[in-house]
């Protein structure tokens, strides 16, 4: 990887909460609800990588304003082991740009979407999403 391809990726570090019960626990004191379980550590490690990603690029994807984390000597001390856990953010974005693709509708359909303004374009984004049983 050179170094034009490193500065495209966004690695985020924030500090977590561990804790140990029957699994494992992790949870992000400046993300409200960002919190994911494991059977190991290991599991649950990588799970937190997961949930990090994913929150934070749901945030983004959604334009909302992106918590600075907290410098973990700041966190009061609480159960469970204090750590920090990076991810990868544009590993877990979707490419949201917009591709042209080619496709055929009878000639009858097309007119008659036509005559009442409808976006093919649109209503194919809109069936692609429920087909494939995708939220957003």
């Amino acid at each position: 990887m050179n170094l034009k391809e490193r500065k495209t990726i966004m690695l985020k570090v924030y500090p977590a909460i561990l804790h140990k019960e029957d699994g494992y626990w992790i949870e992000f004191p400046d993300l409200e609800g960002c919190q994911t379980y494991g059977s190991t550590l290991e599991e649950t490690l990588e799970l937190a990588q997961e949930a990090l990603g994913l929150y934070l690029a749901s945030l983004i994807e959604r334009d909302l304003p992106v918590p600075n984390p907290s410098d973990i000597a700041s966190l009061a001390k609480t159960e469970g082991q204090l750590t920090y856990v990076t991810t990868n953010v544009d590993a877990y974005r979707r490419d949201t740009r917009a591709v042209k693709k080619m496709l055929s509708i009878p000639a009858w359909l097309a007119k008659e979407a036509d005559a009442k303004n409808i976006s093919l374009s649109k209503v194919l984004q809109e069936a692609l999403k429920e087909k494939l049983l995708v939220v957003k």
